[in-house]
Order: C-alpha cells, then structure tokens, then sequence
C-alpha cells in the first residue's frame, strides 16, 4: 500500500529535479554560512534550511503565465523552482550587478517579472506587506477574466507566502477578509517552524496554529500538514492548487517546517534548547527526502554523486558572481521616477502600469476649453472620472462608501450606477488593504484610483504607500505600480486632529510619488487626468474647506485637459513681495494682498512634488523678498525645503530674510475659534507680509 502511495506521489512530481533545486538552495544556504558572510562577500543572510521542500513543490506547481507569487525573504527556493538563474541567486546577496535589484535592495528581498513562467511580485522587507498586493494580482486576474475578456487568465492564481509571525500583521488580516469576500483565486501558503525570531507562535496566534484558528472561517479550505514529509507536502500543495485553479475559492494551506538555522546569520538560536534544535535537525526534510527516494527512485551512490556535483556548481557559481561588476553609482539615481529614453518614448518596466501591454491614452491638451457653468471641486473630480472611466476600460475606482452612496465626499455619486460594481467598488475597512490591492492591480495592468476618506486615515497604509513610492526604484525599472491615491485633508467647517490633518510634506518625503494639492475646479481636473495618466503613482489631495468653496468655482476645462505636475501657477504678477503657497492658502494669501494693498506676486504651486523651484527662483529674484504659507505645521514642512533652496541658490538676491507663516506644531483644533488662531489667516498674512516689506 506505501508502495502504491509511493508512485502515486511520483506521478504529480518531477522528484529528480526537486532534488536537485533542493541540493542547490541547501549547498548556497552552506556556502554563505561558511564562507560569504564571514568573509563579508555576503552582508545579509537569511537561511532557507529547513523550508525547501515545499516551497520547491509549491514553486513547480505555478506553471501558469499569469500566475504570481508574492514572496518574502526566505523564499529563496522557490525561486529557484520558478527559473532564478543561479548565478542571480547567488550574485544578489552580494550586491553585484544583475540579479533582482542591481545592487540597490537586500540580496533576499527578491522580484522576477515572468516571461513564459509565473511572475514573483517585489518583496519587501516588513514582515505582512506582501500579503494585500498578492490580493490586488488576484482581482486583477478575476478583473481581466471577467470584464475584458481576457482568456489568457483563465486558470491563473496568485500564491502569498508568509511564515507563521506574519499572520499577526494587518496585511494578513486585511487580505483574507478580501480574499473570502470575494472568492479571489488566492492560495495562503505558510511555513510554520514555530519561531518569529525568537518568540515562539504562541505570541502571534492562540494556540500557535493559525489554520485551526481559521477552521470556521467562512469562503475558505484550510489545510494543514507536514512540510517535511515529501508525500503529506506534495499531496496537500497538489490539492490547494488545484482547487484555487478550479475557481472553488481561496485556501489557506500551512506547513509545520524546522528552521534548522537563526532567523539570520547572526542569530545563535540561545532562545532555544538543546533539546529543541535536536528535535528540529531530526524533522530535517532532507533526510526526511533520503528516506523517501532511496532507494525507490534512485540509489544512495546516485543521491551522492548529485548532491557532490550541485555542490560543486554551487562553488564555480559564487566564483562567478563575485566576480561580477559592482553596479554603477553612475545610474543609482535612475528609476526614482518614471524615466523617458533619447527620443521621449517612456522606458517601460517588465510588469506594471498600462504601457506595458501597449496602451495608448488619447490625446490631450494644456490649453483649457472651458465650458460657461461654474463648477466646484467636487464635481469635476466626478466628471473627470466618468471620463476616464468611459474611455479606459482598465481604469478601476474603489474605496470605503465611494459605491451606492457616492464617497463621503460625493465625488463617485452615480459613477457605480453607470459603470457597474466591478469598475466602481466599495471595500472592506483597512487603508492597508486598498492601498496593496491597488498596488497589486496595478502589476495586473489595471490603473487604480484608490480612495482614501480622509488624510489622516491614510497612516496605517503608510508601509505599502512607502513601498509603492520605490518599486521601480529598488527593482532597477523591472516592476512599477502608477496608482493614484486619492484623499481630502485640511480644515473645514471646524477642525479636529483625525479628519483635518494636510502633512503633505510627509508624501513629499516618501520616494516616488507625486503629490498635487490643487486649489480650484480647473486644476484638480487637470491634475486628476493627468495623474490617472502618469505612469508615477500619485498623492491626489483634496482640501475639504476648497471641495464647494465659491473661490474654487472655475468653468470646466473640458474632458481632454490636463495639467503637467511641477508647474506652478502666478495667480497674481507684483514687484515688492513673493508669496509661495498652495492649496486653501492660495484663497486667503490673495485676500491679504487686496487688503494690504502691497504689490505682491503669489505663486500657486499646484504640486509640491515635484514643484517648481524655477518659477520660485525668478519670483524671487524679480521681487528680493519672500513669504511662504502653508497649512501644515511649522517645523518640517514643505516650506523649509523652500526655504533651504532660496538660502543656498537665491541668497544674493534677498534683501530680507524668506519668512514662512504656517500652523504651530500642534494638531488642528476642533472648535473654530480655537483653529482660527492657529490656521494662517488673511489677518496673520497680511501683518507678516507687512513686516517683510518694513524689513
């Protein structure tokens, strides 16, 4: 009957080549152990030993173009068992040329685009923040399936691998309760060796078994076994894989694995007992895979010569790979950004955005045409949407309440209604989750207009936000994930710390995104459109206080405007004083100049990142006086990089010192008289402006 078993097992697995990836991953594991890390050739380590097994099996069974896995830094054999060249895997951990990164991220926090194979999202390096993205690659392919048509997706599925400590975080959480909301072809697959470190499972999860804790979770199969047991681990991967390609719905399989080395090269295990580690190089699935194949499958003199050969080519590989080229610090900077090459054409990335399948948006102008009604913020958010909703059937808006009941805010009333619930969607109530998910669509080829309700909400997205900002960056342009964020902040009716926060400086200061913060209805439609376009992911901020303000009121521009970023507007020309502002500010900083009378040039920055220091510059240098307003506290705010920047290139040219008037380092108050102390007022503008020109 074993026997029996025995083949039955053989015929779903090539076990010859599984050994022999297993050789591979083992020999590196002992080669950077013994040798890289001590001679410092290798500076971050991360040991597979003791997780190999399933993950190869699980590696071999994601044969689909389409399918994805989104990994974490022990997954090193996986890798390997979807095509990472060996000579990558080892050059990587180096910080030599090629491999996942060019030298710019950690050699284990991994990526690969696929090409005839499945693709390995970007890795990052905080525990759980793969989990939301495997999700949006998930409705990304129900997306391409079921709204366009896209027959190449059938059958695909996106794995999430995670140990057993990143069941605790939110992104966790937060994917499977999308997961099993909404049925995604999702496989949850957890390596289990019962430590997070140093803290022992039972910290992360009651009982330190998730997959009992989740048997009454609805919308999921659970699966639970031994991940060094060859036949147990190869049935159970076999079964999850099948049954999420069979469109059953999402599983979670976990794999009870030792880790028969510390969480990294430095960790000596002290945590542990001598009685444990014994325990563990007994359940090794190595040996346990010796046991198995020999001498069925091959003789013991065979699995000698095989392992001493993958050993061997182990060594000449590591030979290789040091002997690589460091990357170029010359080009380090590339990629912060989207990049253009000679003849303006954008050099697109392997995965993500829509440039990559060859979408063309059509086109636009800069000039408006404006329309004769006066509308407000609000509504030309909306009628931009509907536009580019009606003409781009990859574009998706979603978020909290913005379905039947239009946003908080009214601006995606009616649009679900129009476009239907797979393209206007509401979620479940985790920033983190719409922010992943969005991340994880746009790597699907979808353009994401994600809503957040308000600034401050945004904070426990704040890992995938920073995240998105470098993929291009720290995958040297193999991935991208232009996304546009969308979220209102700033005072209002009254002010609160929770829902009145601006801190668009923080968005500034995050590498990647850009960040606009228009004042009126014609420059959010021309901002709106050209962030959906941009092949940058974007900060779209929203002032609360300017959404139907009459001095935001302009005629829409009409439906093929669009607004590049980095250009400031001169909302009034003068001689004697420069004011740099933005947002609600610009309102109150023009009613200062009436009242003062002073003739003074105002700058309407329009986007602080990138934001126009020549436009800055030459105001400056035309008027030799300077005041920058903004909402958002004093110490740190976007008005000090402003500052800096006229101090070091505009210095000889200032006859006074560059003053800034913005909120004190305190939260915005909720009762009005309270914020209108501390917000910039026509009041406190108009006397700074006066002392400046006394100066």
């Amino acid at each position: 009957m074993a026997q029996k078993k025995k083949q039955a097992v053989n015929e779903q697995v090539d076990w010859k080549s599984l050994l022999q990836t297993m050789f591979y991953s083992r020999a590196m594991d002992d080669l950077e152990e013994a040798e890289l890390v001590p001679d410092k050739k290798v500076l971050y380590q991360f040991s597979a030993r003791g997780h190999e097994l399933g993950q190869i099996l699980l590696g071999s069974q994601l044969t689909h173009p389409k399918d994805a896995a989104s990994a974490y830094y022990r997954s090193r054999p996986m890798m390997l068992s979807v095509g990472l060249s060996l000579e990558d895997a080892m050059a990587s951990p180096m910080g030599k040329s090629g491999g996942y990164s060019d030298g710019r991220d950690i050699g284990v926090v991994c990526n690969m685009p696929g090409e005839n194979g499945p693709t390995v999202l970007p890795m990052a390096g905080d525990v759980g923040s793969q989990y939301t993205p495997a999700i949006g690659w998930a409705q990304a392919i129900e997306y391409r399936r079921n709204v366009l048509d896209d027959s190449s997706y059938e059958g695909a599925i996106s794995v999430v691998m995670g140990g057993d400590g990143s069941v605790a975080t939110n992104g966790f959480w937060s994917a499977l309760s999308n997961a099993t909301t909404l049925n995604l072809p999702v496989l949850f697959y957890i390596e289990d060796n019962g430590y997070s470190i140093s803290v022992p499972g039972e910290f992360q999860t009651p009982g330190g078994n998730i997959a009992k804790n989740l048997y009454s979770f609805k919308n999921i199969r659970i699966l639970d076994g031994d991940g060094t047991d060859p036949q147990e681990a190869s049935k159970l991967t076999t079964d999850a894989i099948q049954y999420v390609r069979e469109r059953k719905g999402p599983v979670l399989l976990r794999l009870t694995v030792p880790r028969l080395q510390g969480h990294s090269y430095q960790d000596t295990q002290a945590y542990k007992d001598d009685n444990l580690i014994e325990k563990e190089k007994e359940r090794d699935p190595m040996t346990r895979l010796r046991q198995f194949m020999v001498p069925d499958f091959m003789s013991g003199e065979e699995w000698d010569k095989m392992k001493s050969e993958c050993e061997a080519r182990i060594t000449e590989t590591a030979e290789n790979a040091w002997n690589r080229p460091d990357p170029d610090p010359g080009i380090v900077e590339k990629y912060a950004f989207a990049e253009t090459d000679n003849n303006g054409e954008y050099d697109r990335p392997a995965v993500g955005g829509l440039a990559v399948d060859g979408y063309r948006h059509p086109d636009y102008t800069v000039e408006p045409e404006p329309e004769k009604q006066r509308i407000n913020i609000v509504e030309a958010i909306r009628r931009t949407l509907d536009v580019e909703l009606s003409i781009n059937d990859r574009l998706v808006v979603f978020g909290e309440d913005v379905g039947a009941k239009g946003g908080v805010h009214a601006a995606t009333l009616g649009l679900q209604s129009k476009f239907g619930e797979d393209r206007v969607f509401d979620t479940s109530l985790s920033e983190e989750g719409i922010v992943g998910r969005a991340v994880g669509m746009a790597y699907g080829g979808l353009m994401p207009v994600a809503e957040i309700q308000f600034r401050k909400y945004a904070d426990p997205a704040t890992e995938q936000l920073k995240n998105c900002g470098t993929i291009r960056w720290r995958t040297a342009n193999k991935f991208a994930a232009p996304i546009v964020v969308r979220m209102p902040g700033g005072f209002a009716k009254c002010g609160d710390p929770w829902h009145s926060e601006s801190n668009e400086a923080f968005f500034a200061h995050i590498v990647g995104w850009q960040v606009a913060v228009p004042c009126n209805a014609e420059d959010a439609t021309g901002l709106l459109r050209a962030a959906i376009r941009s092949n940058n992911p974007t900060i779209f901020f929203e002032h609360r206080n300017m959404l139907d303000a009459k001095y935001a009121r302009r005629p829409y521009p009409g439906d093929q405007y669009l607004l590049e970023f980095g250009k400031a507007k001169t909302l009034r020309e003068g001689s004697q004083v420069s004011i740099i502002t933005w947002g609600a500010m610009c309102e109150r900083c023009e009613e200062a100049v009436e009242q003062t009378g002073i003739n003074a040039e105002i700058l309407d920055l329009r986007t602080v990142m990138p934001w126009d220091k020549e436009a800055v510059l030459q105001s400056v240098q035309k008027t030799n006086r300077c005041l920058i307003v903004h909402e958002d506290t004093l110490t740190a705010g976007f008005g000090a990089e402003i500052c800096a920047v006229l101090s070091q290139e505009a210095f000889r040219f200032l006859d006074a010192p560059v003053q800034r008037l913005a909120m004190p380092d305190i939260p915005v108050p909720y009762n009005v008289s309270l914020m209108d102390s501390v917000l910039p007022g026509v009041s406190s503008i108009s006397a700074k402006l006066q002392e400046l020109i006394r100066f």
